[in-house]
């Protein structure tokens, strides 16, 4: 999940909570069928995704979500080690999500199996779809400002740690990803393993997507909102 100031942008929903949860868990489950599609394209994938798949290569009796819930249980006790006394025993609730978002990857991985595009420009473009979904996901789990998984947890607390800019340590984090994903591919598999053009493809779209589907939200359900205040200030005055 990204880190994110968008509060100022309108789109954080601070109302109810059941509303909220479902809101995190759609956006989970949209996400992980964007990552699950965007492996089945073939041409390369994000450095979190890369790192998690190449190890089920390594060891083929474990799943990819298993790999990823491992990943976030090692960002968790990474962010306590930086900061131990910042650190809030809440903290491990974001477990829960992580457990969550673990299921349903295996089980969106499961049900497109089936996908083998063909041509390269199919497989383009069920990447840009891909990343579309995944970029979406990640907008509804930052408009339902709920919790921050472990992974950006880390980053977060390195920010606080530094004070560095949450961007560039979350650029710093994902090339340190990539070098690990790369690393164990060389080592037992004699080659880095999903590191393609559309690793690079993912670093560049999801952002802007995020930002288009901001965008649309503001403009479309700002303007709804501007307006309701204003009619019900014209109330109150008359």
């Amino acid at each position: 999940m990204e880190h994110t100031t968008t509060a100022d942008a309108g789109i954080i929903d601070n109302g109810n909570l059941v509303r909220r949860w479902a809101t995190y868990i759609i956006g989970i489950y949209i996400l992980t069928m964007g990552v699950s599609l965007a492996i089945r394209a073939g041409i390369g994938i994000s450095p979190q995704s890369s790192l998690t798949r190449t190890m089920t290569l390594v060891i083929p009796g474990v799943s990819q979500g298993t790999f990823n819930f491992a990943l976030e249980i090692l960002m968790l006790v990474l962010a306590f080690a930086v900061m131990p006394k910042a650190f809030r025993w809440r903290n491990l609730l974001s477990l829960i999500p992580s457990a969550i978002l673990a299921s349903l990857l295996d089980f969106n991985l499961m049900i497109t199996e089936w996908v083998a595009p063909g041509p390269y420009i199919a497989k383009l473009g069920l990447l840009v779809f891909a990343d579309a979904l995944l970029a979406f996901g990640l907008f509804l789990m930052i408009r339902a400002n709920l919790v921050l998984m472990p992974i950006d947890l880390f980053v977060n607390t390195l920010h606080n740690k530094t004070g560095r800019k949450w961007g560039n340590l979350k650029t710093l984090f994902d090339c340190g990803l990539l070098i690990v994903s790369a690393g164990i591919g060389l080592i037992f598999l004699g080659a880095p393993q999903f590191i393609r053009e559309g690793t690079i493809l993912n670093a560049l779209l999801v952002g802007q997507y995020i930002k288009l589907y901001t965008f649309v939200y503001s403009r479309t359900f700002g303007r709804r909102a501007t307006a309701a205040r204003a009619a019900s200030a014209e109330v109150t005055a008359t």
